[in-house]
């Protein structure tokens, strides 16, 4: 492709040679340039690729995008001087790959808690209702029926277009996407046409990366901000930021909400183990996802098809057969009537909304017994709020390892039971090696007592030092209530 045309959109702040030439790939990591490549030089948190300028010509990058030009120029190299490589590299990505985006509808998912079972959900819906689909979240990509291991929450702007690219080569109609707030601040959807956005909540995470709550809220309005007046934008009423992301859309700005009068409105009539029963939009429906978070994301599945041109009865139909997303309130009842719960929560709010759930559905009489752990290498500041909230919620609790990454973990069990008061901690455990804790809490447990394992979800390892191990919760979980059946 020639470079012209790749660069289209792109605002260049100085060029040194010409752009009349072939390229054959795009490239950010020094290590994968090919000859006639484009490389772009992308200052990141652990290296700036500015450094690697004159090794990737040597190995035969023709083009450097770059945020300033070296003193040093080679006469048969383009050199484009932009004022974020990173914001260059979404949109040439998108160029290059022949906008994949606008041949499709891409919905992209945003919030903490819930864009997995809202983008899962989806995808599951529109293949229900006979559509090609694609589905790009944490857990899995996935085309049709071909499953694509899934790296992180949102791929980087090549491995995203070329799997858009693909989408659209299948066949695919939509494209349900998660959209985390690191890919908004790293540009990773520049240059993305979006046919709507959906927002489910904001609460504690990612200060690690962000800093500062003020500055995690403006990541993900980012992407609203960023939607067209033919996109459309659904957020969630009953979240206190919620009208907050909406505020600088050019978007169809719509609603949903369980507390308030909305665009979309439900009203939970029955939570329990066997489902949610909702009034939804005057229908009277029964799903199989439990709890009141589920109730916000089956809202939110429901009013992105309506506003997609779907008749409201066939989805609400489909809907109600549908199960969510793996590891989200995942669970399991052993032969002596103990219940297993696997979930991904790893926030204070998350963790707060599983447990309150379970405190809804629960008689009175069990025990609800919590295993948590914190991630290293991530927000130390939500670790002895998670700790609080589980405490606060749960009869026993046993604080563990979850990925320490290259934490010490028993510095992060530490960190966590500054969380536990004084009242809670002669219910509280600390076991450091995760497979003992679920172990221990399978021992603990009595015939109709709720066990919820936190933290991990569908994740299917550990990490430990750079090294991932395997490690399946559920089935840790399953084979240990087995043993004492």
């Amino acid at each position: 492709m020639q470079l012209q045309d790749v660069l289209y959109g792109v605002q260049i702040a100085e060029q040194v040679g010409t752009t009349s030439r072939e390229v054959s790939a795009l490239v950010f990591d020094s290590r994968q340039v090919v000859k006639d490549a484009v490389f772009f030089a992308i200052r990141g948190t652990l290296s700036d690729g500015h450094e690697y300028i004159a090794a990737t010509i040597a190995a035969g990058a023709t083009v450097v995008v770059c945020e300033e030009i070296p003193a040093e120029k080679l006469a048969d190299v383009t050199y484009i001087q932009v004022q974020s490589s990173a914001q260059a590299l979404g949109k040439m990505a998108a160029n290059f790959y022949g906008n994949p985006s606008a041949k499709l509808q891409l919905i992209g998912i945003t919030g903490t808690n819930g864009k997995t079972t809202i983008a899962t959900l989806l995808f599951k819906l529109f293949r229900a209702l006979g559509y090609k689909t694609g589905l790009i979240s944490t857990v899995e990509n996935q085309i049709n029926d071909e499953v694509i291991p899934a790296t992180h929450t949102t791929p980087n702007p090549i491995a995203l277009n070329m799997l858009l690219q693909d989408m659209v080569d299948a066949g695919c109609d939509y494209c349900f996407m998660e959209v985390s707030s690191h890919a908004v601040v790293q540009h990773r959807i520049e240059g993305l046409s979006f046919a709507g956005g959906v927002f489910s909540n904001i609460t504690h995470d990612h200060l690690d990366f962000h800093k500062t709550f003020d500055q995690y809220i403006k990541a993900k309005k980012g992407f609203f901000d960023s939607l067209t007046a033919s996109a459309f934008a659904l957020t969630n009423l009953d979240d206190k930021n919620g009208m907050v992301m909406l505020q600088n859309t050019k978007a169809a700005k719509k609603t949903y909400a369980l507390k308030q009068l909305a665009d979309f409105k439900a009203k939970v009539i029955e939570n329990s183990f066997n489902g949610l029963h909702l009034d939804i939009d005057d229908a009277d429906v029964f799903f199989k996802l439990v709890g009141s978070f589920n109730a916000y994301n089956l809202l939110a599945v429901y009013g992105t098809a309506v506003l997609l041109g779907q008749d409201k009865l066939n989805v609400l139909t489909l809907l109600s057969n549908l199960m969510g997303a793996e590891g989200r309130f995942d669970y399991i009842t052993s032969d002596q009537q103990i219940i297993g719960i696997v979930d991904y929560a790893h926030t204070p709010d998350a963790v707060q909304n599983v447990l309150s759930t379970i405190h809804d559905i629960r008689k009175g009489t069990e025990q609800v017994i919590t295993i948590i752990g914190c991630g290293g290498d991530r927000d130390k500041s939500k670790r002895p709020v998670m700790a609080q909230v589980a405490c606060d919620w749960s009869d026993k609790v046993i604080l563990t390892s979850d990925n320490p990454r290259t934490e010490n973990p028993q510095t992060i069990v530490e960190e966590m039971e500054k969380g536990v008061s004084p009242t809670n901690k002669r219910k509280t455990l600390s076991i450091v090696d995760r497979k003992e804790a679920i172990k221990t809490a399978c021992h603990l447990a009595r015939p109709g007592d709720i066990i919820l394992l936190a933290g991990k979800g569908h994740e299917k390892y550990q990490e430990i030092n750079g090294i991932r191990y395997h490690f399946d919760d559920k089935e840790i979980l399953t084979e240990q209530l087995n043993l004492i059946s």
